[in-house]
């Protein structure tokens, strides 16, 4: 969560940057969508779908534009990237529908969207050059670190406030946290704390582009900005002991062993012949799937599927999967490790699988994979992964691998939720 001296010190210069940027109404922070055309002014897209893909093709010229280096690019501080955005569900009636779910709560999955357009937009302001009309760079979203949720219930008419700004730097990615807070009862309560990464890419897309240093300014700014190196290592530790690259540790084969032998039937004593223990179900019958046909209407700003999209798709999937599993409405308790390996063009037909991996009483962990059908080739490309943290108000039964690979999803998800539950404590 946000230091709320770095946030004060921050929002002192918010109101300059945003009537820099013709975002500032009347002293009011934006609201979403605002934000998003913001984003669309940066880069020169469009609106209109024929005007969109010409602005597109126009932006290679920007590559003159482009640093051959990061020590040719002026340090910025993290109150150079603060933004304050709301979402006025409360005071603009209208907005309503477009985020109501049928429990009369707040669609997660736009929320999930409009998190993705204000950390991009987070990044710009990190990076921009006041001297240009448009960024030479492309931002895309790289990973979702983490969500982490503060509170379970999101008032479908209550106004949302966004705080955020970068926290962390590379040569060519950038970490930005973001804050979310709901009014209610005459004050502001914390929902939830977001921690996303982000690639910088040159006009087209094609290849890494340098951003602009990070300086911290005082102990608590050095602080957040270490903490940013902790969780690079941490990303690069976790991928280094992938099951998809390395064996499971001794502890995890046993684990996996007991539960093979949990299962034998006892009658027969055969490694074909297996058996449920009581309250318990296979993990090849905790699976929901999902077809989306990629149109133009779901595109971002670089005309490919919006990154908020796809999350939300994967979120409610995974929603679904978990309520039709628990047989009861889930709480969302963190996403983690949200990895974006290669973009959707639009046309694509995506495939969705949710798989209910790992149970521990009243928690449940879903993974979601994504991937693009070829319908000419017939070839399939994975594009996400994403993983989701439920809980439920009664214990869920278990879920049990019967082949190898569904016991590596199975304790990959069991790694997902143990960390999700240290970060809890």
């Amino acid at each position: 969560m946000f230091s709320p001296r770095v946030l004060k010190s921050a929002s002192s210069l918010m109101h300059r940057s945003f009537s820099l940027s013709h975002m500032c109404r009347q002293g009011k922070a934006p609201d979403m969508s605002e934000v998003r055309n913001r984003l669309r002014e940066i880069v020169g897209a469009s609106t209109n779908w024929r005007d969109h893909q010409q602005a597109l093709a126009e932006r290679s010229s920007l590559s003159l534009y482009l640093a051959k280096s990061q020590e040719e690019l002026p340090a910025k501080t993290m109150k150079d990237s603060f933004i304050e955005a709301h979402l006025p569900l409360g005071t603009q009636p209208g907005l309503r529908e477009k985020y109501l779910n049928y429990h009369n709560s707040v669609r997660f999955g736009r929320i999930l969207e409009d998190l993705d357009s204000l950390a991009v937009l987070i990044c710009y302001s990190h990076t921009w050059n006041k001297e240009l009309q448009r960024s030479p760079l492309s931002i895309v979203t790289a990973l979702v670190d983490k969500i982490d949720m503060r509170k379970n219930i999101i008032y479908p008419d209550c106004d949302i406030k966004f705080t955020g700004h970068v926290t962390w730097v590379g040569k060519t990615s950038i970490e930005a946290k973001m804050h979310m807070s709901q009014y209610h009862d005459g004050a502001y309560s914390d929902v939830l704390d977001a921690t996303f990464v982000m690639v910088a890419r040159d006009p087209e897309n094609k290849r890494a582009a340098f951003i602009n240093p990070l300086i911290p300014e005082g102990a608590e700014e050095e602080a957040i900005f270490q903490q940013g190196e902790i969780n690079k290592t941490r990303r690069v530790e976790l991928s280094t002991a992938s099951l998809l690259k390395v064996a499971p540790t001794a502890e995890e084969r046993t684990l996996i062993h007991n539960q093979f032998l949990n299962t034998l039937d006892t009658r027969t004593v055969s490694f074909r012949s297996r058996i449920l223990l009581p309250n318990s179900v296979w993990m090849e019958d905790a699976k929901m799937k999902g077809l989306e046909i990629c149109h133009p209407h779901e595109r971002n700003i670089f005309n490919r599927i919006f990154g908020g999209f796809l999350m939300r798709k994967a979120y409610e999937l995974g929603w679904a999967n978990a309520c039709a599993f628990a047989g009861c409405r889930p709480m969302l308790v963190a996403v983690d490790d949200i990895l974006f390996r290669k973009p959707v063009e639009i046309g694509s037909l995506l495939l969705l699988s949710s798989q209910v991996c790992y149970t521990e009483g009243t928690h449940i962990q879903v993974r979601v994979h994504t991937e693009v059908l070829d319908p000419l080739t017939r070839q399939h490309s994975t594009t996400n992964v994403f993983h989701f943290t439920f809980r439920v108000e009664k214990d869920v039964p278990a879920v049990v691998p019967q082949s190898y690979g569904e016991s590596m999803l199975y304790l990959d998800g069991k790694r997902h939720f143990d960390e999700t539950m240290r970060g809890q404590s």
